[in-house]
């Protein structure tokens, strides 16, 4: 399974999200948003993204901590 999270420093959900992924030995790989650039590309092809973390699965994006731990629910993790 290929699992994306944006992240930012600081943010509370951001750690809670990578510490369930951990918690299910699932891989995933972090983008940190802050860095020069990423925002901007980040909120130009996801205009609604309004909170941190930022998760994928696959290509699909499931939104911040529900969204991926509903997500990860319907996969039956």
């Amino acid at each position: 399974m290929n699992i994306t999270i944006y992240t930012k420093s600081g943010c509370p959900n951001c750690v809670t999200a990578k510490n369930l992924l951990k918690t299910l030995n699932l891989e995933y790989k972090e983008i940190d948003i802050e860095v020069e650039g990423r925002f901007a590309n980040f909120v130009a092809n996801y205009p609604d993204a309004r909170q941190m973390p930022q998760c994928f699965i696959g290509d699909q994006r499931v939104g911040g901590l529900v969204g991926l731990q509903k997500a990860l629910k319907d996969l039956g993790l």
